[in-house]
């Protein structure tokens, strides 16, 4: 009864403060969106759409791992529908072949603009997977992840140290796509913990799309050999909340700090990344915010130790774009990683361009950070860093 309790509280808390997303998908607008009564859910769908629902009797599945665990590996698209609900679970995408995933949009977006301005506080998305999910015992940071996408369990592993776990012969999914679905480990909401992921992606391909992702410390993680691009969305953390080896790019994404705990962005460089024509294995942030989170306690302010990044390891490379800042950032912009790690060593690549509010004042920052001016700006493009124009991002989404 306890924990029913709890469960609900913490749902009633968490769904007060995701941000609405407007912007939509042309391609799956009215798959998405729900149904007048005595219509299919899958009207507007794909053909083979797959429709998950904890209360509607037409679906295939009541549970959304169910519905990934069903499909073939066939090298064809699968889409899977999500009906409005929360969904207590975890998710393990080790599907190789293209995979969608759908949230159910209300009913009223059938006449909203496909483009009209990004994430805000109005209305939460309409589906929820959760978990309270954390690490103890020694077990890896990739146990705790409530959504991963990987080949294998291996492949997925964080390891520890510099360096991580073992590099993986294997690649997974060439192509995940997930829209308007809100992914929480809420566990820190009720334990005093540290690690507890929302999502793990590695050795593979993805991309979300007005979908929020929350959690306190390490809430995304982009493995290694892993490509991810996320729009239109929301990210809640505290401590290192984007972490991760791979390539990642933020696009109008909202960073909500709900505390201050060390850098947003701990990135785990390669010592290839320096080589390569442009940097390319980081944390690229553009035209996005980090402000303080509804449900940040409100000594949450520039004294605080919020910064942008602090250095995992020697090769770490974050770079914000045109990003607005609330004045939770510290001055100095980016921190040494601890106290065993003094130094932010000049192989480590931080930059900004043209950051604005209070925070953004880069007059105080840390020397070896690099202040671009707009022609190198220019050289941080999705096609520049992912070494291709990629055709696993859905690039009819952007307004």
């Amino acid at each position: 009864m306890f924990f029913t309790y709890l469960y609900s509280l913490v749902f009633l808390v968490e769904t007060l403060l995701i941000p609405s997303v407007s912007a939509l998908s042309p391609q799956f607008r009215d798959c998405q969106v729900q149904k007048p009564v005595g219509k299919s859910p899958l009207e507007g769908c794909p053909a083979g759409t797959i429709f998950v629902s904890a209360s509607d009797p037409s679906a295939h599945f009541t549970k959304v791992q169910d519905a990934v665990e069903s499909l073939r590996d066939n090298g064809h698209l699968a889409v899977i529908l999500i009906g409005e609900g929360q969904y207590f679970e975890t998710v393990n995408v080790t599907r190789l072949s293209p995979l969608t995933i759908l949230g159910q949009l209300p009913a009223s977006f059938a006449s909203v603009p496909i483009s009209t301005p990004f994430a805000n506080a109005s209305q939460p998305n309409l589906v929820q997977i959760f978990n309270t999910v954390f690490v103890e015992n020694g077990i890896d940071d990739a146990a705790s992840a409530v959504m991963t996408v990987a080949p294998n369990g291996a492949a997925a592993l964080i390891g520890a140290g510099t360096t991580g776990a073992p590099p993986q012969g294997a690649f997974g999914n060439v192509d995940f796509k997930m829209y308007n679905v809100d992914v929480q480990n809420r566990a820190s909401l009720t334990f005093a913990i540290s690690q507890a992921l929302a999502i793990d992606i590695s050795y593979a391909n993805a991309s979300f799309y007005g979908c929020s992702f929350a959690s306190f410390q390490d809430t995304w993680y982009t493995g290694k050999n892993a490509s991810t691009y996320v729009v239109d969305s929301v990210i809640f953390g505290q401590t290192d909340y984007l972490f991760g080896f791979g390539t990642a790019w933020f696009q109008n994404t909202i960073l909500a700090a709900r505390a201050c705990g060390g850098g947003t962005a701990a990135w785990k460089g390669t010592n290839s990344s320096l080589t390569e024509a442009v940097l390319r294995y980081g944390a690229y942030i553009a035209d996005s915010q980090i402000i303080r989170s509804p449900d940040a306690n409100a000594t949450l302010n520039i004294t605080d130790d919020c910064f942008l990044g602090r250095p995992w390891n020697d090769w770490a490379v974050t770079v914000y774009l045109n990003t607005f800042m609330e004045d939770i950032i510290q001055p100095v912009g980016f921190e040494p990683f601890d106290s065993a790690r003094p130094t932010i060593m000049n192989t480590t690549f931080y930059a900004e361009f043209n950051s604005t509010g209070p925070g953004g004042n880069t007059s105080q920052r840390v020397p070896i950070e690099n202040i671009l001016t707009a022609e190198q700006a220019k050289d941080f493009t999705v096609d520049g860093v992912f070494l291709e124009h990629p055709k696993w991002i859905d690039f009819d989404y952007l307004f």
